[in-house]
C-alpha cells in the first residue's frame, strides 16, 4: 500500500511540476514545413540556423523540439522573441513543426 501512495504521489508532484502537456504525437512533417516559414528568419528555413544566436532545430530529438515549444507556450520558459511566436501555436502545429525538424539534417 505505501508503495502505491508513493508512486502515487511523485506521479502527481511530476505532473504539478511539469504541467499537464499534452502527450507526445508524432505529427505531420509536410504541414510542419508549411508552419515553419515564420521560424526561418531566426532558425533558416530547414532550421540551419546561419546566425549562432539562434540554435539549430535540424536533427533535434522530435520530443525535445515539442517539449521546449509547449514550455515557451506555457511561460515556463520566458524569452522576447519566442513566447509570443509559440503563444498561438496549438498542440497539432508543435507536433507537425517537431516532427519536421527532427526529419532534417544539419550542414
Amino acid at each position: 500500500m505505501f508503495k502505491f501512495i508513493l508512486a502515487t504521489s511523485l506521479t502527481l508532484a511530476t505532473t504539478m511540476a511539469f504541467g499537464a502537456a499534452e502527450p507526445w504525437k508524432a505529427g505531420d512533417a509536410g504541414k510542419g514545413k508549411a508552419k515553419a516559414t515564420m521560424c526561418a528568419s531566426c532558425h533558416g528555413p530547414d532550421g540551419n540556423s546561419a546566425n549562432p544566436l539562434w540554435p539549430n532545430l535540424c536533427g533535434q530529438k522530435d520530443q525535445y523540439i515539442y517539449k521546449q515549444l509547449n514550455a515557451f507556450k506555457g511561460g515556463e520558459r520566458k524569452d522576447p522573441l519566442m513566447s509570443p511566436m509559440a503563444t498561438p501555436l496549438t498542440t497539432e502545429d508543435m507536433q507537425n513543426l517537431a516532427t519536421y525538424y527532427a526529419a532534417n539534417k544539419c550542414k
